[in-house]
């Protein structure tokens, strides 16, 4: 009996390994066709796959024409994912959003509400500038990105899956901005910096893209394959090393835990333990794009921060000090580096 099971569990191995193999494979090709579109963001792209791969939303933050809506743009196309964009604004209503119920009058005079889905109902929807948005039409996202389905006139709606939110943020201290509430923050896997191309990157964007010949993504994955892969992700195993480095950043970054004075000088608050699940998918995602069959320590090196940076707040004698919040995180993981 006993024999039987090891063999079960050795079989059961040997499949989640193909498995992996397979995919890893599969997702290097994903890479290629978005990099066809996205000049000089590697590590952009990579955050934004391990964010779908782990399930997640994924917040891009950056100036304007860094080619974050493009980027987003480029997913929905390269996955096979309905997509759908919503340009926000300060009268933006959370009906515009998510749909309303309209009046009818039937042939026989009969009247009757009817349900009008609104954008949200894609499986990647693009919120540009969310934070140009009203703080009542950013929260009317919150049910949407944490239980996939919304209630209007007190009746529920479940979305499709896979469902994925990519909102775009301006930096705050441009004008017209809101700043996002931290329960929706949270909602977010990745906070993602989107920085200026290389020289050599924004060169050869200059040339592709100015010229007569149009560039355009090609499908390379499809939304079953998506599913099929978050549910890998979920299945890779995961060390005991790497399970308590993920939980000793974490609650190192709590002022009331922390055994660095910094943290508890300096940060208001500290990641919940939403973070360590955010750590947890994404480091075996992280794995799964490299085309490993566990997670490592590497893996959370590379990846807390984009998890990090929105669930933590810095006090305001840190911003008096000078200190930045990515500084801390970076303390937080040097007994792992």
């Amino acid at each position: 009996m006993e024999t039987s099971t090891a063999d079960a569990h050795a079989a059961e191995a040997e499949r989640l390994a193909e498995n992996i193999e397979a995919f890893g494979k599969r997702l290097q090709k994903v890479r290629s066709a978005i990099g066809v579109m996205i000049f000089g963001q590697e590590q952009v792209i990579d955050q934004t796959l391990i964010t779908l791969l782990s399930g997640g939303h994924a917040l891009l933050v950056g100036v304007p024409g860094l080619a974050k809506t493009r980027l987003a743009e480029t997913i929905g196309k390269v996955f096979g994912l309905e997509e759908r964009r919503v340009q926000c604004t300060p009268d933006l209503m959370p009906a515009d959003i998510i749909g309303s119920e309209v009046l009818e009058e039937g042939a026989d005079g009969r009247r009757s509400f009817r349900f009008i889905p609104g954008p949200i109902f894609a499986q990647v929807l693009m919120a540009d500038e969310i934070n140009r948005a009203s703080p009542r039409t950013q929260s009317a996202l919150l049910q949407a990105m944490q239980e996939r389905r919304v209630t209007v006139a007190g009746r529920a709606h479940d979305l499709p899956a896979p469902f994925h939110v990519l909102a775009t943020q301006n930096p705050l201290e441009q004008e017209g901005t809101y700043p996002l509430p931290e329960a929706q923050l949270d909602r977010f896997l990745m906070q993602i910096n989107v920085t200026y191309p290389d020289y050599q990157s924004e060169r050869e964007m200059l040339v592709i893209t100015t010229g007569a010949d149009e560039q355009l993504a090609e499908q390379a994955f499809s939304g079953e394959e998506l599913l099929e892969t978050q549910r890998l992700v979920r299945q890779m195993p995961v060390g005991d090393k790497v399970v308590d480095a993920i939980l000793g950043i974490v609650r190192r970054g709590r002022p009331e835990e922390s055994d660095l004075p910094e943290v508890r000088s300096h940060v208001a608050w500290g990641p919940g333990p939403r973070a360590g699940q955010a750590l947890m998918l994404a480091v075996r995602a992280r794995a799964l794009l490299e085309g490993r069959l566990s997670p490592s320590l590497d893996d959370i090196l590379a990846i807390a921060p984009p998890i990090l940076r929105h669930r933590m707040a810095l006090n305001f004698a840190a911003r008096a000090d000078g200190v930045e919040l990515d500084d801390v995180i970076r303390r937080l993981m040097e007994p792992y580096a």
